[in-house]
């Protein structure tokens, strides 16, 4: 498959229009051959890379991290090594990030469980928001 425009490309991968020159101008994605009107070109291998991307930034990587794992990608030959302590990264991230998260949901669970449904005077939700000092979990 070849001669694909930009919109084709866009639709088939599931990256817009405005993202794909952006990975273009950034280096992540070849710059594509332009037809004799001068539009963008692309061609099956720049869709899968496309693809990988966008697969990639939906599990949280950093554009420099998916810029190493590209790179291992056309050189698969070598050790994986490099990957799997992005992957590893990236894992840790997710996890104090979850911790996080329960953290907060623990305060919010507080916060809506001390409401009163009363006066606003008297509304926990809004002497917690108002106090930090008065939160349970300070992990958030």
């Amino acid at each position: 498959m070849k001669n694909i425009s930009i919109g084709e490309a866009a639709r088939k991968s599931g990256v817009k229009v405005p993202t794909i020159r952006y990975y273009e101008g950034i280096g992540l994605l070849r710059e594509p051959s332009r037809s004799e009107g001068n539009q963008r070109s692309y061609e099956q291998s720049d869709l899968n890379r496309l693809t990988f991307i966008r697969h990639a930034r939906e599990l949280g990587f950093e554009v420099e991290a998916i810029r190493t794992l590209l790179s291992l990608q056309d050189n698969p030959l070598q050790s994986c090594a490099s990957a799997d302590a992005i992957a590893k990264a990236r894992l840790i991230e997710v996890k104090q990030r979850i911790r996080s998260l329960m953290a907060l949901k623990a305060e919010l669970e507080m916060m809506v469980e001390g409401c009163g449904h009363g006066r606003v005077d008297q509304c926990r939700v809004i002497e917690v928001l108002a106090d930090h000092a008065q939160c349970t979990h300070h992990g958030h």
